[in-house]
């Protein structure tokens, strides 16, 4: 079984999809592939559908929900032409109290994610700029687009789903300041606007773009970058650009020689 929730949901056996089409078995699997392996409790399942008040039928249609993934999964294996796969129930296995998607390890693509984000943080950590950029860029490259984008997501997944965007966030700062580290801000440039109309109001970003124009001997344009910024901050909300933030525009003011330097970066997020 692969499973990949890093974009529209995708789980398959031997690249033979078992997403059903309608709404709600959808999102019944879409709860046990973001927790692939691991044990979900049917209250989770049943709060996940109905957020408001479960009808009496509630724990009926769920068992409905997933016999008709079980279908799905059999049917794949019925099709595999290297003969027969795992027994449905062995796959998605009825557990007290709730259910278990079994995946092959490394087929689950956030587990995926996941190690290579925390192999790159290892390397950043170390002082290894080039091999932390690497692992980011490759965590980064497994992502295809808004996590869970083609499911209705109730209370548990949102939360799960907010989780793994922050952490897919985190993920492209860091990237981006090993690559300033590494004297890439040439490169940077085009990526990092395009970035910053997405997130506007992300200070990190701003001061990765800012610091990457100034070091490419175009300061006006990185002091603009400040302006809008902090006109965007204050009409949306009503805030002040982070003093991090202020101290680099100042250093740009006065053309502090030291923001030349590559060991130096503004990770606005420690002050």
């Amino acid at each position: 079984m692969e499973v990949d929730v890093l974009g529209p949901l995708a789980v398959s056996q031997k690249s033979a999809s078992i997403v059903p089409t309608a709404s709600k078995p959808r999102t019944v699997l879409a709860m046990l592939a973001i927790r692939a392996n691991r044990y979900v409790p049917l209250s989770s399942l049943m709060d996940e559908l109905w957020v408001t008040e479960k009808p009496a039928s509630a724990k009926t249609a769920m068992q409905s929900y997933i016999l008709h993934l079980r279908k799905r999964i059999a049917a794949t294996a019925c099709r595999h032409p290297d003969g027969p796969l795992p027994a449905a129930k062995d796959v998605l296995v009825t557990l007290p109290g709730g259910y278990l998607l079994k995946a092959t390890d490394d087929r689950v693509v956030l587990d995926t994610f996941e190690l290579l984000a925390a192999a790159g943080h290892r390397a950043r950590e170390q002082g290894d700029f080039q091999a932390a950029s690497e692992n980011f860029a490759k965590a980064l490259g497994l992502c295809r687009g808004r996590v869970l984008a083609d499911v209705q997501v109730g209370p548990h997944l949102r939360m799960e789903v907010e989780r793994i965007e922050e952490s897919r966030l985190n993920v492209l700062d860091r990237r981006i300041e090993s690559d300033l580290r590494l004297g890439r801000h040439h490169e940077l440039l085009s990526e990092l606007r395009s970035i910053i109309s997405r997130h506007p109001t992300h200070e990190g970003l701003c001061a990765h773009l800012m610091l990457a124009l100034y070091r490419s001997g175009r300061r006006s344009e990185a002091l603009d970058v400040y302006q809008r910024m902090r006109a965007t901050l204050v009409s949306e909300l009503g805030l002040e650009p982070s003093p991090a933030l202020r101290r680099l525009q100042r250093s740009m003011l006065v053309s502090d020689n030291g923001l030349s330097e590559l060991n130096v970066t503004w990770d606005v997020s420690t002050f």
